[in-house]
């Protein structure tokens, strides 16, 4: 009976596996094949093997892109779940009614094309848009001040963009959460502030975890963003990657920063991984002590 039951589970994820196994794992393998593919002047692959497709890469210039772009992965993923945390919460104190009214509010972006909203952005924040022009009129900004093309402007829209990937995993995580702990947690003279800090954040850390992934994940590679609405001094590492595949036609050094990309993702995936394999473990030795 097990034998037929863990026959039937191979059977239905299988096609999963093998979706897994031809469209990304042989794509990623031949990336990093070809980021030791030696290549000539006009960027095509020759034979052989080299070391030297990598160590042409790094210099300050490359040092300076993977800053930058961690920094504003990093940055808008916090900024991110500092917004998402206190809106999940929210989302679980209201009625039902506004509870549907405020997530199709969150997933109403989705209805329209990514490169649509960015578009829109770009309108909105022009010198002469209303955004800009309103700024002006209440002397805030002056009329040379330009809010298109700078870091914090792609922040801002990477933040804009990826909000709803951070909340929806914190609703979801808030919706199993028993929430008379809080009202405990107040009895016993917290604040609900503290019951939100000390009972709330570490009740949900599950959807803290996914939703960290699922925004810096995107973060990291995007540049869509960085291309409309930054500048020179906002290229991140995905339009690195764009402008030698192509622009100047270089796989190998494309698949080099590529794989650069994986490594940078995989990494905080592992941690992450790690930290609720601890929590699991945690939370299992604790319920034993009971």
């Amino acid at each position: 009976m097990e034998i037929e039951s863990k026959s039937k589970e191979a059977l239905i994820t299988a096609p999963s596996f093998i979706w897994l196994f031809i469209f990304f794992l042989i794509p990623s393998l031949i990336i990093f094949a070809y980021a030791f593919k030696p290549y000539d002047l006009y960027g095509d692959i020759t034979e052989g093997w080299t070391f030297q497709t990598l160590i042409d890469l790094f210099d300050f210039n490359l040092l300076l892109l993977l800053w930058r772009t961690f920094w504003l992965s990093a940055l808008s993923t916090l900024i991110c779940l500092l917004l998402a945390l206190p809106m999940g919460y929210h989302l679980m104190s209201v009625t039902q009614k506004w509870r549907n009214i405020l997530l199709l509010m969150i997933v109403v972006p989705f209805w329209s094309s990514f490169l649509i909203r960015i578009f829109a952005w770009k309108t909105v924040l022009h010198p002469d848009g209303v955004f800009h022009n309103l700024l002006v009129a209440l002397g805030i900004i002056s009329q040379e001040t330009t809010l298109l093309y700078n870091s914090t402007t792609v922040l801002f829209v990477m933040v804009y963009t990826f909000l709803p990937f951070a909340v929806l995993p914190i609703f979801a995580a808030a919706s199993k959460f028993n929430f008379q702990l809080i009202e405990a947690a107040i009895d016993l003279g917290a604040s609900r502030m503290q019951a939100f800090i000390k009972v709330f954040v570490p009740g949900v850390r599950k959807g803290i975890a996914t939703a960290i992934l699922m925004v810096f994940i995107p973060a990291v590679g995007t540049y869509v963003i960085p291309d409309l609405v930054g500048g020179t001094n906002s290229e991140m590492l995905g339009n690195k990657i764009a402008q030698k595949t192509f622009v100047e036609r270089s796989l190998p050094q494309a698949s080099a920063l590529s794989a650069i990309l994986v490594l940078a993702i995989f990494i905080p995936m592992l941690c992450i991984q790690r930290y609720v394999s601890r929590s699991k473990k945690f939370e299992t030795e604790t319920r034993n002590r009971e």
